[in-house]
């Protein structure tokens, strides 16, 4: 499966966030195997999400 290409694709397409805005949630096939491939949802990454939402940076706009 091809994944995600953010210079021909809108990302609003593929992908989308669960209720608190801390894991990307795979829309598509593509966006689904990008999710997995890049490993979107990591134990690190989740909690860095966590504290920019408390601080009011994320999600993006």
């Amino acid at each position: 499966m091809a994944l995600f290409h953010p210079r021909q694709q809108l990302w609003l397409e593929h992908f989308s966030w669960n209720d608190d805005s801390t894991q990307v949630i795979g829309k598509t096939p593509c966006g689904r195997a990008t999710v997995s491939a890049l490993q979107l949802n990591r134990v690190g990454v989740v909690n860095l999400r966590r504290l920019l939402t408390s601080a009011g940076l994320h999600p993006p706009p």
